[in-house]
């Protein structure tokens, strides 16, 4: 499965490395005399403040040592309301409203022809009155399948069916590159079949967790009782507690993002034996994935768990979770009933989220999600400018050579292992804005006024599309997110760093912003993408993206003393009174963090060429670089949301991901932070890895 790492960034236009003209301080150069007869252009200003950061955010009134997120960001912090549509509240969220706004506006003009497939889908979408006119009429024949499910044996078949139709169940398969033969595709099964987003929702004893799960069951109840189904109560008592057994036998996130534990290749018949009681080549076969010899089972104990538990469990309790499932996957078509009670709990109950979102917002998602790469193609023809790629090709340049820097100086690492990370560094692909090539949406059938149809064939399309890959070569050209995504990511058997158009802009890049605020955004965003790829999962793939031991066991064991302490730091975080950051489960992202701000500061040091940085409304060049690094982390969120993040989010929250700067001796320079300040550590204290 493709890895999706979040790396929030902000991109510079600004050189950094020594085959590219160092940025030079205007103010510091004598001008030549202007000609008569022209006048002097205006310098384009940025769009943040006097140097790209917006300083009326910050509260100086919190010293920089005691909490430094606070001192940048408090007073947006204090005037900025979550709105009433969303969990949370930042930078991320702004920019996706902005690429809402500008998709829409692309939308629209598409459906300006009538035989725009754009048009036609998102007009079936907003077409509230026939949706609801419809009923359940479009999902009944499938609902009538699982329903008639009479016989244990058919169960690999509707299970198969379910997952073709874009409905979870406890087995989730999925074809991907075969992390040490990254050449080649493979079958991969992981674990499933939980409605609510972790174990820990069925199992703790926690009391704001234990209100959720009562919400839960209330839920699962409603969604019976809105289809019609008689003693909606006790079976949905009986759907939590199978999903319950099915979360004992569950990986924890700690274990499940362990490359090396998560690797177990088998054959069928090994899968057969270790998993008995569930036709798994049955499935497979009915899913698409027949021709597959082998597959990588990532949490193997968990599946034979599971399949157990799916032999014994009554066949009314498995419709019935079906049933559920199901017409929460097609919520946003079905009746409103349907949709409002999906939102209540997934919205409400777990994020804390007052109000749905505009009917329109969401039809631009679902129109993004159903013809992707059409609505990308437009996208970046008119909101992605040549030269905002060619920018933030040059700067990944410069931070991927700080990185080689950093690398050659490293006291920790053996030579023979420095040679084989620089090569792997060589080696990196990145992809900048929008893929190299479209994929052909032209064999997904749409149709006008069908809103469920279009949903269900677009899933029908994916899935066939994912499985087809078997046997082929690998799709280098192809994204794990759209032009359209605030977001950025790291894919290991591909050894490529990927940063979508929509990151990059203001407030993460500005071409007009000083470039200590950019390197300390986009910069460190770069940086933290790279190092993705020698975090504590990202270094088990060596040059070629193959999983593979190729660090000596002194560098394993110095790098692990390293992130030990990183843990223990992040462990000590506490967010609410007895929840507490998850070190472990956030490492990568801490190391990602950790690193990308060491290597985007070097960067933007190399890039003074051994000159001061000038001073600017009172603050130096070190001050602007953390305070870039603050800024893009500016983020509220909702008790529900943060609570939910706490336990399935691989990511600190953004405040604690701003303490990071507590790590480097320049930040305590810059803001003569001392000993007795909250942030303080002292210098054996702090964490060097990279």
């Amino acid at each position: 499965m493709k890895r999706l790492l979040l790396a929030l960034a902000a991109t510079t236009a600004l050189a950094g490395c020594a085959t590219t003209p160092a940025p030079v301080d205007t103010a510091a150069v004598e001008p030549a005399p202007a000609a008569p007869a022209a006048a002097t252009p205006a310098q384009p200003k940025p769009e943040l403040g006097t140097y790209g950061f917006d300083a009326k955010g910050m509260d100086t009134t919190v010293l920089p040592g005691d909490n430094f997120y606070s001192f940048a960001n408090g007073t947006w912090a204090k005037n900025t309301p979550i709105p009433a549509d969303k969990s949370n509240y930042g930078m991320f969220g702004a920019l996706d409203d902005l690429s809402k706004e500008r998709t829409k506006t692309l939308i629209e003009e598409a459906a300006k022809d009538s035989n725009s497939r754009i048009g036609t889908v998102y007009g079936s979408f907003m077409d509230q009155a026939a949706i609801e006119a419809k009923g359940l009429a479009p999902i009944k024949p499938w609902l009538d399948q699982v329903k008639g499910l009479s016989n244990r044996s058919a169960l690999p078949s509707l299970y198969a069916e379910a997952a073709k139709n874009g409905v979870g169940t406890p087995f989730a398969a999925y074809v991907g590159q075969d992390d040490k033969n990254p050449d080649s595709y493979i079958l991969s099964l992981y674990q499933s079949g939980l409605g609510m987003p972790d174990r820990d929702y069925y199992l703790s004893n926690d009391a704001k967790i234990a209100e959720v799960r009562a919400k839960y069951l209330q839920h699962l109840t409603n969604v019976l009782t809105l289809a019609g189904e008689a003693n909606a109560a006790t079976r949905a008592k009986a759907v939590l507690a199978h999903e319950t057994a099915i979360a004992r036998v569950h990986w924890t996130r700690v274990d499940s993002r362990d490359a090396t534990k998560t690797y177990n290749k088998l054959t069928l018949a090994q899968l057969r034996t270790r998993a008995p009681g569930f036709d798994f080549g049955r499935m497979f076969g009915e899913i698409g994935a027949g021709a597959s010899k082998d597959l990588l089972v990532a949490q193997p104990s968990a599946i034979t768990g599971m399949a157990r538990i799916v032999s014994r469990a009554p066949l009314g309790v498995l419709k019935d979770q079906l049933l559920v499932r199901s017409l929460n996957a097609y919520a946003a078509v079905l009746p409103s009933a349907f949709d409002k009670e999906q939102f209540a709990f997934y919205g409400t109950a777990l994020g804390g989220t007052p109000e749905q979102e505009a009917r329109w917002k969401r039809g631009v998602d679902f129109t993004v999600g159903t013809l992707q790469d059409d609505v990308s193609k437009l996208y970046v023809a008119r909101y992605f400018p040549p030269e905002t790629k060619a920018a933030a090709d040059a700067l990944v340049k410069n931070v991927v050579e700080a990185m080689g820097r950093r690398i050659d100086n490293l006291a920790w690492m053996a030579p023979e292992t420095k040679q084989r990370a620089r090569l792997k560094l060589a080696n990196f692909k990145t992809k900048i804005g929008y893929p190299d090539q479209w994929r052909d949406m032209s064999g997904l059938e749409v149709a006008p006024g069908d809103a469920f149809g279009n949903a269900l064939r677009s899933n029908r399309f994916d899935v066939a599309y994912n499985m087809n890959k078997l046997g082929k070569p690998i799709y280098r050209w192809e994204w794990g997110m759209t032009p359209m995504t605030v977001n950025a990511y790291a894919n290991f058997s591909m050894s490529e760093i990927v940063f979508p158009a929509a990151i990059l802009q203001p407030p993460f890049f500005d071409p007009n912003a000083d470039p200590a605020v950019n390197y300390g955004g986009i910069g460190a965003v770069i940086g933290h993408e790279i190092s993705h790829h020698f975090d504590d999962q990202g270094s088990k793939y060596d040059e070629n993206g193959r999983l593979a031991d190729w660090w000596t066991p002194a560098d394993v064991a110095a790098f692990k003393a390293a992130t030990d302490k990183l843990v223990a730091q992040y462990d000590a975080y506490e967010v609410f009174p007895g929840a507490k950051v998850n070190g472990r489960f956030t490492l990568g992202e801490n190391i990602g963090d950790l690193a990308g701000v060491t290597v985007a500061y070097d960067a933007y040091q190399h890039s003074l060429n051994g000159q001061p940085a000038p001073a600017i409304d009172g603050t130096t060049g070190d001050q602007r670089f953390y305070l870039g690094w603050a800024q893009v982390w500016r983020r509220n969120y909702r008790e529900a949301n943060l609570r939910n993040r706490l336990l399935t989010d691989p990511h600190s929250p953004s405040e604690q991901r701003v303490f990071v700067v507590r790590n480097f001796d320049s930040w305590y320079n810059a803001y003569n932070v001392q000993a007795g300040q909250k942030l303080y550590l002292a210098p054996e204290q702090r964490v060097r890895v990279w």
